[in-house]
């Protein structure tokens, strides 16, 4: 059989869905919420590596339940390979819940009795699938028991068959043993003859081994790292690598010195400690990284350590594991303080290359967005017909139907819905594959104020990952200072919520309601929000007078944040021969990526159904009509 190797590594064992504590400092028992991440030594080693840059596939077992479904899409989403996912109907996805209680207390419960990927065996190991790879990650943890056990050997033996190599990942965890209670997950170290006994045959195969000094002891069954490097050694010709956590790492490729010291060394990143918990999986992420592209051993420890400082100085283990371009540029330049969570350009940079994986986005080439998040408007028609402003609920589920008469299923049409009027509309708008937006200013509002009052994270918690936050302000350049000032420190809060909570913002601006709008005009309120630190993921801008105006904007876009998704057009409620004029001035602009228009497509449609002029059908029609239309208008232009 002759395979072609289409993958980097296949890792293959633990699969779970885990819940973190949002409370730090405290016990788990006074932890109130939590934060949902994919988990599993395996699984966090084959995101790692595939945010940086290789092609990883994993072999495990996930329930046909949500939490397995959530899995297996985060992994897509991810750009792993879930050819050697399997769905097993009888058994639940694994859950772990974990916790921090300070920098070095980190309690953690296992939920794992009769879980799914603990199911894993031979059956689960395709031989073109090994083959595919150029080497295949096994964990310590699945030797643990006969079948899943069974399974790594079966995977190893095709990889040794179709010239791959093999990675041991000694992850050792005595809970899973069976050598600690369920209270006792964070236990990272108890000697067992037995668990040394299974391992090292295992050693022999292998052609990398990597492991903490705890781990490598039970491998080599010896009380000491130096003596444990030296049993090691004896059973195994491998490159071993020892994790020392904060120390860094030391690997030995061949006989091992009287010193550990001697061992060879890749630059150290010390930061604050702010959770353990994931940071070997973002460790043995970097190392693959460069040990699978062959380059030098001292490089796969700076990507190994920086992997694994980036994990220990964030809550969450895959989702918050760094992507290449920003591993490099903390090798290269560092952060600005040892709290490397805290660091805005790191931080920046890690959202705008992984949010694709982690808000559920679909990427296309252009938006085109009903508007029908307007509130104060539909209020204003209502009472002008003297209908019920309950009834704006309805319409606006009509307007749904609409956008997905026009959208067909294909990527690149979202919504504009409120939560006010439009909360059976959301609900309905999750059965298409639709970017939403959700407005929180309150309408009309100069300075800005947002909708409800109250505290604003609290409002925005309960959405969706994949809704995104748009935020209306009328912004001139001439307003007057304290005017500004009031506005920008409400965007900024803003900001800071959308990132905390790791949501997509879309800042719209209306500058010409309040002042001239000249070429440069939008281009010094988007300057100076970016001055202040604001990066949205969009923006919604007023169509521009000239080329001048575009030119001016992607200037100042591709000199603050050139990750920007891009920008849409507004509509206020122009004719559509005028927005079909705005449509040819923009789109000659790569940053324009489509529009998002309202009262041009519902207006006349809404004041006739309130009314009861005309029916649901009728108004679906027409609303589809217009969009259809303005769709068609921006492809021609």
């Amino acid at each position: 059989m002759s395979v072609e190797k289409t993958l980097d590594l296949i890792a293959i064992g633990r699969s779970s869905v885990d819940l973190y504590g949002a409370q730090v400092g405290g016990r788990l028992e006074d932890m109130a919420s939590f934060s949902k991440a994919v988990g599993g030594c395996p699984t966090n080693i084959a995101i790692g590596t595939a945010r940086l840059g290789l092609k990883s596939g994993l072999i495990t077992r996930v329930g046909d339940e949500h939490m397995g479904r959530f899995i297996r899409e985060q992994l897509e989403r991810e750009g792993v390979d879930v050819g050697g996912v399997h769905t097993d109907k009888e058994r639940l996805t694994a859950l772990v819940i974990l916790g921090i209680r300070d920098d070095k207390s980190f309690p953690l419960i296992f939920y794992r009795s009769d879980c799914a990927d603990g199911a894993l065996d031979e059956s689960d190991i395709d031989e073109a699938y090994i083959a595919s790879s150029r080497a295949v990650v096994v964990t310590g943890t699945h030797f643990a028991k006969s079948n899943t056990a069974a399974a790594q050997k079966k995977a190893m033996a095709f990889a040794k068959k179709h010239g791959g190599k093999i990675v041991f990942d000694i992850d050792y965890r005595p809970n899973l043993w069976g050598l600690a209670g369920h209270g006792a997950g964070e236990e990272r170290y108890i000697k067992s003859g037995d668990v040394t006994a299974h391992l090292q045959p295992i050693l022999s195969q292998c052609d990398l081994i990597v492991g903490t000094e705890e781990e490598l002891m039970i491998a080599g069954g010896e009380d000491t790292p130096l003596a444990a490097l030296k049993a090691v050694r004896q059973h195994s010709k491998a490159l071993i690598v020892m994790k020392r956590g904060p120390m860094g790492c030391v690997v030995f490729p061949d006989v091992i010195p009287d010193d550990i010291e001697k061992g060879i060394k890749g630059p150290g990143f010390p930061v604050e400690v702010y959770n353990v918990l994931g940071a070997g999986d973002a460790f043995m992420s970097g190392f693959l990284r460069g040990w699978l592209r062959d380059e030098p051993i001292e490089t796969c420890c700076a990507y190994a350590n920086a992997g694994g400082a980036f994990a220990v100085s964030r809550l969450l283990c895959s989702v918050e594991y760094p992507t290449f371009k920003e591993m490099t540029h903390f090798i290269t330049k560092g952060a600005s303080s040892k709290a490397v969570r805290l660091d805005t350009t790191l931080k920046h940079l890690h959202w705008s290359t992984t949010r694709d994986a982690m808000t559920s986005y679909t990427k296309a080439d252009h938006l085109f967005a009903l508007a029908i998040d307007h509130r104060a408007q539909l209020e204003k028609i209502a009472d002008d017909v003297g209908a019920s402003r309950d009834r704006i609920k309805s319409f606006k589920r009509l307007a749904v139907d609409a956008a997905a008469h026009v959208a067909k299923g294909r990527t690149g049409f979202g919504m504009l819905l409120d939560g006010t009027y439009g909360r059976e509309a959301l609900f309905r708008a999750a059965d298409h594959d639709f970017w939403i937006g959700r407005p929180v200013e309150d309408p009309g509002s100069r300075p800005l104020d947002f909708e409800g009052g109250g505290s604003l994270a609290a409002k925005l918690i309960e959405w969706p990952v994949n809704h995104t936050i748009k935020c209306l302000c009328f912004y001139h350049p001439d307003d007057p200072d304290d005017l500004k000032a009031k506005q920008e420190r409400e965007l900024m809060r803003l900001y800071d919520a959308a990132r905390t909570l790791g949501r997509e913002l879309l800042v719209e601006i209306i500058s010409g309601k309040h002042g001239a709008l000249e070429d440069d005009t939008s281009a010094q309120v988007m300057r100076r929000l970016y001055d202040l630190g604001i990066k949205p993921d969009w923006w919604k801008l007023e169509a521009q007078k000239t080329a001048e105006a575009w030119k001016n904007i992607d200037h100042v876009i591709e000199s603050n944040d050139p990750s920007c998704r891009g920008i849409v057009l507004l509509g206020l409620e122009a004719p559509e021969a005028e927005l079909a004029k705005a449509f040819s001035r923009a789109k000659a602009h790569h940053r324009v990526k489509g529009f998002a228009v309202g009262r041009t497509i519902f207006a006349e449609p809404a004041r006739e159904w309130l009314k009861g002029s005309i029916d649901d059908a009728t108004a679906i029609t027409r609303m589809a009509d217009s969009f259809a239309r303005l769709v068609a208008a921006w492809e021609k232009a």
